[in-house]
C-alpha cells in the first residue's frame, strides 16, 4: 500500500512538472518531489536523484562565485 501510494503521488507529482513547464510554476520543485517520492522504492531513482543533487550544488556554487 505504501509503495503504491508513493508511485501514484510521484506520478501526481510528474503530472503537474509538466504542466508547470507550459504555464508558469515551479516545475523544477515538482520534478524533484516526484524523483524523491520514487527514490524510497527504485535504487534508478536515487541515482537521478543524487545526480540532481550534486548539479545543483555546483550550480549555486557558480552562481554565488557569480554574484560576489
Amino acid at each position: 500500500m505504501k509503495k503504491l501510494l508513493l508511485n501514484v503521488l510521484a506520478a501526481v507529482c510528474a503530472l503537474l512538472a509538466l504542466l508547470f513547464i507550459v504555464v508558469p510554476g515551479p516545475s523544477i520543485v515538482f520534478l524533484l518531489a516526484g524523483l524523491l517520492c520514487l527514490s524510497f522504492n527504485y535504487s534508478w531513482a536515487r541515482g537521478y536523484l543524487k545526480k540532481t543533487q550534486t548539479g545543483f550544488k555546483r550550480i549555486c556554487m557558480q552562481l554565488d562565485k557569480r554574484l560576489r
